[in-house]
């Protein structure tokens, strides 16, 4: 894809200001993408933060063509296309880009199953047709746009997936792309929160197949049919499901992770197998089928494909590795738009060292020389420290790629050399087909290997803090609590993404938490919420910003500052008690503190807060008011007597929602980035971030009478089946679960937690599971929610989260 300025500044209407005939081959958005850009072109785009503050990062990054609405540092030798608005003018561009092409597009929206349908429709005929696709879930308003831009004059079909989450928003998506063939996997209560019922999402979704010649559908919801029938009545409608439908199933059968499926094919019984076992990958099949039935390919080659299918991962898993180092898994794509993406992520990653291991690429109609020497291309273009490449292919072409570069045959060979090789301090990217299983060269690296893991699920908890913004006034700031290993989920790895992704603030309890991020190159402000008396050395030698509570704290700190010869005034927090009496100066003492404070050549008060005690409970909403009038009264002080204004803060995650007049200059989100907060309306609009998850150990084969576990609290009344999972009260699980109050998910049933549960272990009950030995269990997440959880236990969402032992290995990942 190569472009010149002037030529796009033609498409998409814009005023161009420089040399108008620069070139373009590369496309970004975020400045922090950019590490070795050729001709790219920045896109400053007004979404979360304004892709204008960012231009003259990009600059010095090399990126000399812009697309903006305004200019606030002009270079000479750069190139300005002056629109109004930025994403629009990428619409614009890429929807006349696919005016040159005639091939035919299948379109894909829905809530859910968008991307598995998109990436197994690609799986089974690959081979059969040059396909251009999404890459990996690039749907939104910025990422429909990117994934059209590909599209080239050697296609012949196009997929593409369309996501929403607002009103009129398809409306704009659809001027962009009109499919042939319109594809809707469901409508659920998946990003509906905006819709104002659910007849509004569905017409809304809908949009998208204005231009469709056909339009396939899941026919399971009566609205959903209604809605098509009575709009496209004109158009061919194929609608699947398991009743009434043109693709329906007739029946199901679950051998271990197999499943036979019988599905009637427009009232032709046929038989398929497929090599999953849950209900989302049978609907999704129904689905596909429709698809390729529509496309024209036979039954008979649906039926050989389907057996071939492979699990679709559109995640970036990141590990914990051997020696500090980082382990990002990838193993499971291995087409070249997926490659670039995972590379710019490697290249995110706070690591001295940055290692590639990339095993040969398949699926690929382009020819293998070419495929290689692009694929070389694009990895010499990023400053690797190390290059290991697996496969015959890659072994044949390894001249193609520069620098420090090994070559293996097999993926047994690899694992054998790094058992020697030194990964300290390195992030280490490993991108692939499943066929290498490179997966294995993860478990080889990684420092823990329980089958017990907690998922940490980094892009959610920014969705959740970017929805608290929302919320916000621009210009208020954020404070991201991170005290308590991040509740629980990873004190580092948690502030490293809320770093990389501009939070103004972050807070720890105790100054060793703080010293423990800077060690590891978290520069944001770190503000310490008790700081003790005893750790001001380490407050001072890491820059941390302390809060100060009384009199005593304030001399000897101010005494540390002297002793340590601090030259310049730093920084502290003064907190306010206005009726949480726990920590803090009392209202009456703000006077004498002021004075203290004016003209102190040691220190400078950054902030003035305080601590809502009930902003949970509207019935006491008058306690609230009062403690907010007392803050504002004690920081009116402060500010009249020092004779300057400190930033004032005072709300938390309920106080954001309750009492949005209270954001003052600053607010402190704790567990809603997590994804919890006590309110029901606004727990809808959070997504889930932390997931626990085991294996079954063994299964037993109970008769009646017979007990299970410690004290014999369980004793089957029927013929059962047991699993046992290794994971128990040691791991953070509470007996209170046990006994038949709580329950995990397996294979989306729910199996009761039974009998007591032990140090390392507990029973559920499996009867009537179709399950084995190895099977994947969810103990909390979705479903069951940390809610449900903390409710069974008696206690709360934050005590179950933060409870949850070290020994439980975190995996964090990015979608």
């Amino acid at each position: 894809m190569t472009h010149s300025a002037i030529k796009l500044a033609k498409i998409i209407n814009a005023e161009i200001i420089g040399d108008v005939h620069k070139n373009i081959d590369e496309i970004f958005f975020d400045s922090r993408s950019i590490i070795a850009p050729k001709n790219g072109i920045f896109f400053a785009i007004n979404a979360i933060h304004d892709g204008h503050l960012y231009m003259e990062e990009a600059y010095k990054k090399s990126i000399r063509i812009f697309v903006c609405s305004h200019i606030d540092v002009p270079h000479e030798d750069a190139v300005y296309l002056l629109v109004e608005n930025p994403v629009s003018a990428l619409q614009k561009w890429a929807a006349h880009h696919l005016s040159q092409y005639h091939f035919p597009t299948v379109g894909i929206t829905g809530s859910n199953g968008k991307t598995i349908v998109k990436e197994w429709l690609y799986q089974c005929i690959w081979d059969k047709l040059d396909i251009v696709r999404s890459p990996k879930s690039y749907n939104s308003q910025i990422g429909l746009p990117l994934s059209i831009l590909q599209a080239s004059k050697k296609n012949n079909l196009g997929i593409f997936e369309v996501g929403i989450s607002h009103p009129q928003e398809m409306a704009k998506l659809e001027e962009i792309f009109h499919p042939n063939i319109g594809v809707l996997t469901n409508v659920a209560a998946t990003h509906s929160e905006y819709f104002e019922s659910r007849t509004e999402h569905i017409a809304e979704k809908i949009i998208l197949f204005k231009h469709s010649d056909t339009i396939i559908y899941n026919n399971e919801k009566k609205e959903v049919e209604q809605q098509i029938r009575r709009k496209y009545s004109e158009k061919k409608l194929i609608s699947f499901g398991k009743k009434n439908a043109d693709i329906c199933l007739i029946d199901k059968s679950v051998l271990g992770n197999q499943t036979t499926l019988v599905v009637s094919v427009f009232g032709q019984e046929n038989l398929f197998t497929i090599p999953f076992s849950d209900e989302a990958s049978v609907q999704n099949i129904l689905c596909l089928i429709a698809v390729l039935y529509e496309l024209g390919f036979d039954i008979d080659f649906i039926r050989e494909r389907f057996l071939q299918l492979q699990s679709v991962s559109m995640r970036l898993e990141l590990i914990k590795g051997l020696s500090n180092s980082l382990i990002i898994n990838d193993s499971f794509n291995s087409d070249y738009k997926s490659l670039e993406i995972a590379l710019n992520f490697l290249f995110q990653q706070n690591k001295p060292k940055k290692v590639l291991i990339l095993s040969d690429i398949l699926q690929s109609h382009i020819p293998e020389k070419e495929l290689y020497k692009q694929v070389s291309s694009l990895v010499n273009s990023f400053p690797l420290d190390s290059v290991f490449l697996v496969g015959e292919s890659l072994e044949k072409h390894k001249n193609l790629f520069s620098g420090e570069v090994r070559a293996y045959s097999t993926t047994e060979e690899i694992i054998g050399f790094l058992e020697n090789y030194g990964l300290k301090d390195t992030a280490v990217l490993l991108k692939g087909a499943r066929k290498y299983q490179l997966e294995t060269v993860a478990a080889q690296l990684e420092t823990q290997t329980h089958d017990t893991i907690m998922e940490v699920n980094l892009h959610s908890l920014m969705m959740n803090i970017y929805y608290f913004k929302s919320l916000l006034k621009p210009e208020t700031q954020v404070i991201a609590m991170v005290k308590a290993s991040s509740y629980g989920t990873g004190s580092f790895e948690v502030a490293e993404v809320l770093q990389y992704y501009h939070i103004d603030y972050l807070s720890v309890a105790y100054a060793d938490e703080g010293a423990y991020l800077r060690e590891r190159g978290i520069f944001l402000p770190i503000m310490v919420m008790n700081p003790e008396v005893s750790s001001y050395d380490m407050v001072i030698d890491n820059n941390l910003e302390p809060e100060i509570y009384s009199f005593r704290v304030l001399e000897k700190f101010i005494k540390k500052l002297k002793e340590k010869s601090v030259s310049k005034k730093y920084p502290i927090h003064i907190k306010i008690d206005t009726g949480m009496h726990r920590l803090g100066f009392q209202p009456e003492e703000v006077q004498l503190l002021a004075g203290l404070l004016k003209d102190n050549p040691f220190v400078e008060v950054k902030s003035v807060f305080s601590h809502f005690a009930v902003s949970d409970d509207i019935e006491q909403e008058d306690f609230t008011h009062l403690q907010a009038q007392r803050l504002l009264a004690s920081h009116q002080i402060l500010t009249e007597i020092l004779g300057y204004r400190p930033m004032l803060h005072l709300a938390n995650t309920t106080g954001i929602v309750n009492y949005p007049e209270y954001q003052f200059d600053a607010v402190r989100i704790g567990i809603g980035m997590y994804g919890y907060i006590d309110d029901e309306k606004t727990m809808k609009k959070l997504e889930n971030v932390v997931t626990l998850k085991t294996v079954i150990s063994n299964i037993h084969h109970l008769k009646q009478g017979e007990t299970v576990s410690y004290g014999r609290r369980f004793k089957a009344d029927r013929e059962s089946v047991i699993a046992t999972l290794p994971i128990g009260y040691a791991d953070g699980i509470r007996r209170m679960a046990g006994y038949g109050k709580g329950y995990v998910k397996l294979h989306g049933q729910n199996a009761p937690i039974i009998g007591t549960i032990c140090m390392d272990m507990m029973m559920i009950d499996v009867t009537g599971i179709p399950c084995k030995e190895g099977d994947r269990v969810i103990v909390l997440g979705e479903s069951p929610s940390l809610k449900r959880y903390a409710e069974w236990c008696q206690t709360i969402p934050y005590e179950i989260l933060t409870s949850i032992a070290p020994r439980v290995k975190r995996v964090y990942y990015r979608e």
